[in-house]
């Protein structure tokens, strides 16, 4: 069974491979690459709603172990976590809690399965935006991804910066009128001079030249 996690009425829902009996999978935003012969870099992606691990981090473990295992150990790189717990209590058991400075990437979660495997998640901002959220989320969920979580955040950025610079061309566009001098069913109409008395009125012929006392 699946749990649909809807990020935007008008955006494309992904289908995680949660179990939909998970009291929390509803409101859990997770995507999962599919099981496949040739492992990524990168199993999926969470994007959690605050950077509180202790409040965060129950819910992804509960909702992730009828599908991994029992989750034993989570680590992360504290650059973007204000407060790193040393252990967080789930579904009946503890899940140790570690971090890694220089050697875990900033941007990803790794989750441990006592003799069962490891998992990277790239961890998505809290305030992201949702259609840049639905994109991180797929590229980090492609079985054949080859990007770690930072550069897929640096093309993430790349994206945005090529998009609001493009809204501002427009916008400045549009300030100039130009799409409107472009559309010729935009342009006004310029009404033709007709001279009064009807149709335009002919030249007068030419007097050809008469000889002096004629």
């Amino acid at each position: 069974m699946t749990a649909t996690t809807t990020l935007s009425p008008t955006l494309e829902a992904f289908e995680d491979r949660l179990p939909s009996s998970s009291p929390t999978s509803s409101s859990l935003r997770l995507s999962l690459a599919p099981v496949g012969p040739a492992p990524a870099l990168l199993d999926g992606a969470w994007w959690p709603r605050s950077r509180d691990l202790g409040a965060e981090l129950p819910t992804l473990t509960a909702a992730l172990e009828p599908l991994w295992g029992r989750i034993t150990r989570v680590t992360v790189n504290p650059t973007h976590w204000p407060v790193v717990p040393r252990k967080v209590p789930v579904a009946g058991h503890v899940v140790k809690v570690g971090w890694f400075l220089p050697e875990q990437d900033p941007h990803e979660l790794l989750l441990l399965s006592y003799h069962l495997g490891r998992w990277n998640l790239l961890v998505v901002p809290p305030p992201t935006d949702p259609v840049e959220a639905v994109w991180l989320m797929a590229a980090a969920s492609d079985p054949l991804g080859t990007s770690t979580a930072s550069r897929l955040m640096e093309q993430a950025a790349r994206r945005r910066t090529v998009t609001e610079t493009d809204r501002a061309v427009e916008a400045v566009w549009d300030s100039e009128g130009g799409h409107g001098a472009l559309d010729p069913a935009a342009r006004p109409r310029i009404p033709a001079v007709v001279p009064r008395g009807g149709d335009q009125a002919a030249a007068p012929a030419a007097t050809p030249n008469r000889p002096k006392g004629m």
